[in-house]
C-alpha cells in the first residue's frame, strides 16, 4: 500500500511541476496542444534541425523560425467547446 501511495504522490508532484505531463482532467485537445508546442520548441532549439527545415522548404532560417512560432499560437485549432454540466 505504501508503494502505491508514494508512486501516486510522485506522479502528482510531476504533474504540478511540468505542464506537459497532464493530469486527470486533461482533455485530448490540451494534450495534443502540449505535444505540438513541445515539438515546435524542440525544432527551434536544435539549430541543425532548423537548418534542415529551412533547406527542405527553401526558406530562410528566420522565416522558418517565425512560421514555427506562429504555429505555436493555436497548433491544433481553436479549443473544443465543453458541454455545460448541470
Amino acid at each position: 500500500m505504501t508503494d502505491r501511495y508514494t508512486i501516486h504522490s510522485q506522479l502528482e508532484h510531476l504533474q504540478s511541476k511540468y505542464i506537459g505531463t497532464g493530469h486527470a482532467d486533461t482533455t485530448k485537445w490540451e494534450w495534443l496542444v502540449n505535444q505540438h508546442r513541445d515539438s515546435y520548441c524542440s525544432y527551434m532549439g536544435h539549430f541543425d534541425l532548423l537548418n534542415y527545415f529551412a533547406i527542405a522548404e527553401n526558406e530562410s532560417k528566420a522565416r522558418v523560425r517565425f512560421n514555427l512560432m506562429e504555429k505555436m499560437l493555436q497548433p491544433c485549432g481553436p479549443p473544443v467547446d465543453k458541454p455545460d454540466e448541470a
